[in-house]
């Protein structure tokens, strides 16, 4: 069986379909190599002396694992000389980083999560890198990108995907038109389109949540979780499994191949009341993709994609998925 290239599909898009420009094009092939080197050292673990801390923390307080370092150091170097881009904002980060004045730049803005779920590195368990495109608005021009130039609503991001590394390691991606998988050939060291028009189950019977934190959560989110519990003599007359990898990328993953709900919301607590994920680096691009596939994502009442952003590490609560179950949650929220 003959697959197509991620090149192949890339130029696809943007002779037949004007689904993606030429710099936009190069740049997903850029990231796309980056994740390849990246999954590479994954795969390498204690073999590579990469497991374990840096003994360090990131901007937002967590202890950086020795690949969330090299993670992001592999998608700066990969992505400054291409003279696609204007700036990347990656998680690790604290503020942006502008292309240097030595490279040609671009009209493209790169967000990133070097390596998502990298708590579970050293368990072995399914990590990912997430990344999301957007363009610098036409304000920026000659002058220098700011902050402020990346604080756009998901809407308007022109490319969004993530790397799993896992069991086979796969680049799921959408330019605006379908979500399409990508499975590396590791002999050929392409990534070859597997898995095409990748669609969401309107219904689901799985629910990924971490039950630990219930004492803290909202009303409509006990009320939605009560009722998956209640199994098929409760109101939603069917019976749910839990699931839930700790690592967001592997939980989408799932969703996305066989339908679900996941959901990691606002709570009580002080560092929970705005929600735990990245808007930016994780909620955004992650929703583009579940939207994509037909699914739904909401902070719990507003659709994460149409939420202004106010700051490159804001929080937000996450609920996506299947759509009538994400759209039960939201009717629930608004309920109050």
């Amino acid at each position: 069986m003959k697959f197509k290239t991620l090149t192949q599909y890339l130029v696809e898009q943007q002779r037949l379909h004007q689904a993606v420009s030429p710099e936009v094009r190069l740049l997903i092939e850029t990231v796309s190599r980056a994740c390849k080197a990246i999954s590479h050292a994954v795969s390498k673990g204690a073999l590579g002396g990469v497991l374990g801390s840096q003994g360090t923390e990131n901007v937002q307080g967590e202890i950086q694992k020795k690949l969330d370092v090299l993670s992001n150091e592999i998608l700066l170097e990969a992505n400054e000389w291409g003279g696609n881009l204007a700036a990347m904002a990656s998680e690790e980060m604290q503020t942006i980083h502008r292309i240097p004045n030595h490279y040609p730049k671009g009209q493209n803005l790169l967000l990133f999560d070097p390596l998502d779920g990298s708590s579970n590195i050293d368990v072995n368990v399914s990590i990912g890198t997430i990344f999301s495109v957007l363009q610098a608005p036409p304000s920026a021009a000659g002058r220098e990108i700011t902050e402020a130039d990346f604080l756009q609503p998901g809407s308007r991001q022109v490319a969004a995907g993530y790397a799993i590394y896992g069991p086979q390691t796969m680049l799921v991606l959408t330019v605006g038109n379908g979500v399409m998988g990508f499975t590396l050939d590791r002999e050929m060291g392409s990534w070859l389109l597997t898995h095409e028009n990748i669609r969401v189950p309107e219904q689901a019977t799985e629910f990924a949540i971490n039950m630990s934190n219930q004492r803290h959560w909202e009303a409509p989110v006990q009320r939605y979780i009560d009722e998956c519990l209640a199994g098929e003599t409760g109101p939603l007359g069917k019976n749910y499994n839990m699931r839930w990898i700790a690592s967001m990328v592997a939980d989408v993953h799932r969703i996305l191949t066989r339908g679900g709900v996941f959901m990691y919301p606002r709570d009580a607590r002080a560092s929970g009341r705005k929600g735990k994920l990245r808007l930016m680096y994780e909620a955004n691009p992650m929703s583009f993709l579940v939207e994509q596939a037909g699914g739904r994502a909401v902070d719990g009442d507003t659709r994460i994609l149409d939420i202004q952003p106010d700051a490159i590490h804001q929080r937000v609560g996450v609920v996506l998925g299947s759509r009538e179950e994400v759209e039960r949650v939201q009717r629930y929220h608004q309920q109050g």
